[in-house]
């Protein structure tokens, strides 16, 4: 799993952006909201990605925000939207509005996504209902290296978090960490 991308953005598109990495550039779809915040072509760019696996594909979906991607989580895996659903859906306003007008239950946040009527807006509130309660959306918060280091490493963001306490505080530089991390995660 793809947990995050950090490169130069190489090409923007309407509906997503090609990333370089270390030389290998990256097709990364996004929604109209995020790309309307995204930095110039030529500048670097970290992104927090969810990875699509089907039989003959593999896309990458991706938010400026981790918050972001834990709500398109939420929603890709509700009945009838899909990852291309959840996108758009993300791109109708900020995720403090989309989940104040879902727990309202105002169906008309989904009218201007194609293929989604009364009836399915409906099923999709009644489900994201519960859900979407217990999503906080934090103020942007400077990610923890370490702890994406140790993410992508396969490691649960619990496990991160619990292992990178047990570092001594002095230990400031991020390679240093996740070594101490390392250490109490092997135990």
């Amino acid at each position: 799993m793809i947990a995050f991308l950090e490169g130069k953005i190489i090409s923007k598109k309407e509906r997503f952006i090609i990333l370089d990495v270390n030389g290998v550039g990256y097709k990364v779809f996004v929604s109209r909201r995020t790309f309307s915040k995204l930095p110039k072509t030529g500048e670097k760019l970290k992104i927090f990605c969810f990875l699509v696996v089907r039989e003959n594909s593999l896309t990458l979906y991706g938010f400026l925000k981790e918050e972001e991607l834990e709500f398109f989580e939420i929603l890709e895996k509700i009945r009838g939207v899909g990852p291309k659903g959840a996108l758009e859906i993300s791109s109708l306003g900020s995720l403090k509005e989309i989940k104040e007008k879902i727990l309202s239950q105002d169906g008309k946040i989904f009218e201007k996504i194609p293929g989604i009527g009364k009836k399915k807006a409906m099923a999709i509130i009644l489900e994201l209902s519960g859900k979407i309660k217990d999503v906080s959306f934090k103020k942007e918060k400077k990610s923890d290296e370490a702890e994406e280091a140790l993410v992508s490493l396969g490691f649960s963001r619990q496990k991160a978090k619990e292992a990178l306490k047990k570092v001594p505080n002095n230990v400031k530089n991020t390679e240093e960490r996740v070594k101490y991390a390392l250490k109490f995660l092997g135990k």
